[in-house]
């Protein structure tokens, strides 16, 4: 089989793309196409013979996808010329029917539309992706890989909400959790510097990007995780709001007039660093608390108030805690933000060393002290490579 794969992560108006070789973890093309449907189309694409950067008009998924074929001919090889061996299409909610990547039969598609009110901003968008390609290159096999998948090992006291029964059983309300495939990825790199089986591993995996969540991994495994039955709950994130209390919707409802819809696009679109700052980006809110702005001071002071309060909490679900660490844009990127996170947890055994903690290094790499109880990592996260080798064993599976 090929060892090539095309990574497809589907939105509403954009699709991201990767063409990896599973052999050596490269990308051997990728790009984005923006504003499907939209005025203003765009397609960036990166290729063995060059770079494409330009305004098109993008109609539709089935439209974006053929631009995409298109773009890899231009630059260097079409997919054939590669031979890929799969296509891996990345779906933000598997609900709980899926705990591992599966062939895409057309018995999955309804599977995962058939959970798609779980996850109405996402799954839709990533099954118009998977039907386009579906159809546009039928003689590949295509794999879903699930964000949700990794955490289908949460106890029942973890993943279970007090709530009404036929809540739960009627309705699907429990805690799935997120980011699962990058913190599947940074789990296995963390044990390699940790020099340790992955099985015996307890970490702590903090992926601090836009979105952001906080996962307690024991041998490999998710035991607990921040976000809930949606990406909403757990940590501050750029326009989320993470943990509230549930009673702030009906509380708005009844006193500013608002409907439940407007509610719930304000606590995900409009809140979080957003809504503190100003400013959803990290590195505009540290401009603006350098230059003294309090509000962005503040933002900084709750968001990492927040992370250190999931670190403590996982600490003590775990019980041994071999390493803390740091992923995704913020937590690989941002020294403050991973020194201010773990201020005051020296008597568990946490601290930084400033020099390491500064080092510009991209690398996967021990930022805590020499002999530090517990080791505090930075390990760049490659949620594509991992779809690809997901999507590659699966697609050989008789």
């Amino acid at each position: 089989m090929s060892r090539h794969v095309l990574v497809l992560n589907c939105g509403s108006s954009s699709i991201k793309y990767q063409l990896v070789d599973v052999a050596d973890g490269s990308a051997a093309s990728g790009g984005l196409i923006e504003r499907i449907g939209e005025q203003g189309g765009h397609l960036h694409h990166d290729g063995p013979d060059g770079e494409l950067d330009r305004d098109e008009a993008i109609a539709d998924h089935e439209a974006g996808l053929a631009a995409v074929l298109a773009a890899f001919v231009e630059t260097g090889a079409s997919l054939t010329d590669y031979g890929v061996g799969a296509v891996g299409h990345r779906v933000v909610h598997g609900g709980d029917r899926f705990a591992e990547p599966v062939l895409i039969t057309d018995e999955v598609v309804d599977t995962i539309e058939a959970v798609s009110d779980l996850a109405p901003l996402h799954n839709p968008a990533n099954l118009a992706g998977i039907r386009v390609a579906r159809a546009a290159l039928p003689d590949i096999a295509h794999v879903a890989v699930f964000d949700t998948a990794f955490h289908q090992t949460l106890p029942p006291h973890a993943f279970t909400y007090a709530v009404p029964e036929v809540w739960r059983t009627e309705h699907g309300v429990r805690r799935y959790g997120f980011h699962g495939t990058s913190v599947k990825y940074v789990s296995r790199k963390a044990a390699e510097v940790l020099g340790r089986d992955a099985g015996d591993c307890n970490l702590v995996v903090l992926h601090l990007g836009n979105g952001a969540s906080a996962t307690a991994v024991a041998g490999g495994c998710s035991v607990d995780t921040s976000m809930g039955l949606t990406p909403l709950e757990g940590l501050v994130m750029g326009t989320r709001s993470g943990d509230i209390d549930p009673a702030v919707v009906a509380h708005l409802i009844r006193v500013a007039g608002l409907s439940a819809e407007d509610v719930d696009d304000q606590l995900n679109r409009h809140s979080g660093l957003s809504a503190l700052a100003g400013a959803n980006d990290m590195r505009d809110v540290h401009r603006r608390a350098d230059s003294g702005d309090q509000a962005a001071l503040l933002a900084l002071e709750v968001y990492c108030y927040r992370v250190r309060k999931y670190i403590g909490a996982y600490h003590a679900v775990l019980g041994r805690l071999d390493a803390l660490v740091f992923t995704a844009g913020v937590g690989e990127n941002d020294p403050d933000v991973r020194a201010r996170s773990v201020a005051g947890l020296e008597p568990m055994g946490i601290q930084v060393d400033p020099a390491r903690n500064h080092s510009p290094n991209g690398d996967a790499r021990t930022i805590s002290p020499d002999g530090a109880a517990v080791a505090v990592l930075v390990v760049p996260t490659n949620e594509e490579l991992e779809i690809a080798q997901q999507a590659l064993i699966a697609a050989a599976q008789p």
